[in-house]
């Protein structure tokens, strides 16, 4: 997508070939950092303490991670070694653990000093078939939007809400949730979208905000108990989030349950986007799906920028109260009105996915 009318992707081989550089997510919105990866370490604090999130781009720069890794210890035991430090930075991300799956996989039939270069390009694979990915979804979901339009009359503009960020940023490129907006900004259909700011690390907030108003795109950001109020007074014609792990049941960020359950409560569609390899094939219960808890200072403080460009943190709680910061919660599959994904769009169910992925029944059997 753009920055500041220029094309840019999230993460990308660095010109020397030896790494890879990201944008920094931490400095966003206020300041437009770019960070250099160098080794496994880099890769798996980068992870770890954010800088990229998003499950499509976690797997991206897991994959990546991975390569880093092959020029410090090429051999099996650092093939593993370099999964295991992996696969600990973000237990819910389900494209975190089919990334390091695939380049293991990849990488057990090369010769160890092979290895550096076979998985580069395995790892520039899995970017570029993340952007095509989500291109496609963009492609199915901007149907979605013709259709909220058509409802509206050819003079309204569709107003879409979202949670958290599943936009570009939390991809290669294009975006997951956030791709049929796109796609129908780009071909004249008005559209505004509501942005949750997504407390407490208020991703909504500082990344979905900026990143639609570096493509153009109009919206607004609203606080997150908002959303049901404007549900209520017909001014959301559909909810399109992304989802961290999924199998029916949807794992999204902290909060998407709440506005499943005001959708269904004002017959609003709840649309989730999400990429194949997010898709947990695994699991039968969304219940079961680990729900990481981070730190309890994201809940207890707030990051943002003085008037004079200065950067501070602030406590909202008292100092004697202790705070849980719940990652992610689980909104029933009977809330979800369909999944978008590079296929089509489906019910969001387990036969709903097999028809649109057919081959996934056969393995199973």
């Amino acid at each position: 997508m753009k920055v500041a009318g220029r094309a840019m992707r999230t993460i990308w081989l660095a010109a020397d070939g030896h790494a890879v550089e990201i944008i920094d997510q931490t400095r966003l919105p206020h300041e437009l950092a770019i960070v250099r990866l160098s080794c496994l370490a880099d890769a798996a604090r980068a992870i770890r303490d954010m800088q990229v999130r998003g499950a499509p781009l976690i797997g991206a720069t897991a994959a990546y991670g991975m390569a880093l890794a092959m020029t410090e210890d090429p051999s099996d035991t650092g093939l593993d070694r370099a999964a295991e430090a992996l696969v600990a930075t973000r237990p819910t991300a389900v494209n975190l653990r089919w990334a390091l799956a695939e380049m293991r996989r990849h990488l057990a039939e090369v010769a160890p000093e092979q290895r550096f270069e076979a998985a580069i390009a395995r790892a520039d694979a899995i970017a570029e078939e993340d952007v095509a990915i989500n291109r496609a979804i963009g492609e199915h979901g901007v149907r979605l939007i013709e259709a909220a339009r058509r409802r509206r009359g050819r003079q309204g503009v569709v107003q879409v809400l979202t949670h958290c960020n599943a936009g570009w940023l939390a991809t290669v490129d294009w975006g997951t949730a956030l791709a049929p907006v796109y796609r129908a900004h780009d071909a004249g259909i008005p559209v505004h979208v509501w942005v949750d700011e997504t407390r407490p690390r208020n991703q909504g907030a500082s990344l979905t905000a900026w990143e639609l108003g570096q493509h153009g795109v109009p919206h607004t950001v609203i606080a997150d108990n908002a959303g049901g109020h404007l549900m209520r007074r017909g001014q959301v014609d559909l909810c399109i989030t992304g989802t961290a792990a999924l199998t029916g049941d949807v794992a999204n960020k902290i909060g998407t349950y709440l506005k499943a359950l005001a959708a269904a409560d004002n017959a609003v569609p709840f649309y989730v986007a999400l990429p194949s390899p997010t898709i947990d094939w695994d699991l039968e219960d969304g219940a079961v799906i680990p729900i990481e808890q981070r730190d309890p200072r994201e809940v207890t403080h707030i990051a943002g920028w003085t008037e004079a460009g200065e950067r501070v943190e602030v406590r909202l709680t008292p100092a004697d109260s202790p705070a849980a910061n719940y990652a992610f919660d689980v909104t029933p599959a009977r809330l979800v009105t369909g999944l978008i994904t590079e296929r089509g769009v489906c019910p969001a169910s387990r036969e709903g996915l097999l028809r649109l992925f057919p081959e996934r029944r056969r393995r199973a059997a």
